[in-house]
């Protein structure tokens, strides 16, 4: 069986962190090309925007705010995205927060403790949630991981934490329900040109800041464009054999 390269159209999809960075592209390029599209985020007005957006421009993206760290808040959000779109293709759990760059010993127990509440513990709110909506007919759960999730991240220690955390419940799952054709993969950036990233880069020196744009054999951040476009094919009917992976865009980092 052929299919169109990467081809989404038609397929329902929800999307975590939709309003910015990573989610945002995403969601636009998936339903340029024919996906319905979901976005959940804390960001009610830049949802809200692209969602507006998007059907100014002939697409379907329909926003709903969502905190992940509450587990009512994510029941709500997965009611929301079936009564929507009729039924779940695919969930990419991309909400997430930074981490100040800090010794170990200095990070508080709010900031490990908030972390671990988005970072690891969103992401198996919406893995729980998405199951459910997927027994009986398959689908995919897309985790946006990190490579600080794949390898030692100092100065980072609770976002590293929490996303080898997530590394373990993308592996756990994939075992756990392929025989329900429940795939689970994770995407594993290293540093992206994103809001987020952009704030880590603010609190540091001109040093910190060109150790992690340099920490790419490619010498750069990457771009959005170059993880959405990754995570469209992840979509598609290409990746079907694809399931407990560690997919990942670093420009060589961990080569």
């Amino acid at each position: 069986m052929s299919y169109p390269a990467a081809d989404v159209s038609g397929k329902n999809i929800l999307i975590t962190g939709g309003a910015s960075g990573i989610g945002a592209s995403s969601a636009e390029l998936l339903a340029q090309r024919g996906a319905n599209v979901v976005i959940a985020d804390l960001a009610e007005q830049a949802g809200n925007e692209i969602a507006q957006k998007a059907k100014e421009q002939g697409y379907n993206i329909s926003f709903h705010k969502v905190d992940v760290a509450d587990g009512d808040s994510v029941k709500a959000l997965f009611a929301f995205a079936m009564k929507t779109l009729g039924s779940l293709d695919v969930v990419i759990n991309n909400a997430g927060i930074d981490h100040k760059p800090a010794p170990l010993h200095e990070v508080s127990d709010d900031d490990f403790d908030r972390n671990i509440a988005v970072n690891l513990k969103g992401v198996w709110h919406c893995m729980r949630a998405a199951i459910p909506c997927m027994v009986g007919k398959g689908g995919h759960v897309i985790n946006v991981a990190s490579v600080a999730g794949l390898r030692s991240s100092p100065m980072i220690s609770a976002y590293s934490a929490a996303k080898h955390g997530v590394m373990g419940l993308t592996k756990s799952a994939a075992l756990e329900y392929a025989k329900a054709n429940i795939r689970f993969n994770a995407v594993c950036p290293s540093f992206i040109d994103t809001p987020m990233v952009q704030n880590t880069l603010a609190t540091l020196d001109e040093r910190g800041q060109q150790a992690i744009i340099k920490a790419s054999p490619l010498r750069r951040l990457g771009k959005v464009e170059e993880v959405s476009g990754a995570v469209a094919w992840l979509c598609s009917n290409e990746s079907t054999f694809m399931n407990g992976h560690a997919f990942t865009i670093d420009g060589g980092m961990l080569a």
